[in-house]
């Protein structure tokens, strides 16, 4: 198993990037979150997941442990496969699943794409005993990242990915105009996942 990898940063795509390893090029699908901190011609160390099968050998890649490990627990889940799993990281962070497993909040599972009702509850069912209890809240004590400082982040994150500045830019403002728009211990993460939706996969 390939346990994570080390190299230069060749490319980065809207779902991969490609890490130079020994001199060669190793394609790694990624959520939007990991893909956002990796710049062509930086180092990067991604923890990785190997995934088989009959006619493929895939590569996930992950910006810390607990994601990958996430990840392959997931999976144990009847009818997830990686993609899906993959998915589940793009819309949630670790600790957003622990908590909507923990919660029962089928809602949150439903927000995935390609999770419906029964699924949501096969997830519940099935993951409740398996991911870990969620972190106490720490919401309280944690020091809140400024306005300003969050929409740089996104908007860096979102022209690294390949869309324009001014682009960017009003995907953020369309996004934290919203009433909707995250907040908390994960709201830079979340204001990246949502830009990602408003601009719906075009680049600029």
């Amino acid at each position: 198993m390939i346990a994570s990898v080390r190299g230069t940063v060749l490319g980065v795509r809207l779902d991969s990037a490609v890490v130079e390893v020994g001199g060669v090029g190793m394609l790694v699908q990624a959520t939007p979150a990991t893909l956002a901190g990796l710049r062509a011609g930086s180092t990067a160390t991604l923890h990785t997941s190997l995934v088989v099968r009959e006619d493929s050998l895939t590569l996930f890649g992950f910006a810390d442990d607990d994601e990958r490990e996430v990840f392959e627990t997931v999976q144990t889940v009847s009818g997830v496969g990686p993609r899906l799993a993959l998915a589940m990281l793009a819309v949630h962070t670790p600790e957003g699943l622990r908590r909507a497993v923990a919660d029962e909040d089928l809602k949150a599972l439903e927000r995935v794409p390609g999770i419906g009702r029964k699924g949501a509850q096969r997830i519940v069912l099935e993951l409740r005993d398996r991911l870990g209890s969620p972190a106490p809240s720490s919401a309280a004590g944690a020091a809140p990242v400024r306005a300003g400082d969050r929409r740089d982040q996104v908007v860096e994150a979102l022209v690294g990915l390949g869309w324009n500045a001014r682009a960017a830019d009003d995907a953020v403002t369309t996004v934290l105009a919203s009433a909707d728009a995250p907040v908390g211990d994960d709201e830079v993460a979340g204001v990246l996942r949502a830009a990602l939706r408003t601009l719906g996969g075009g680049r600029g």
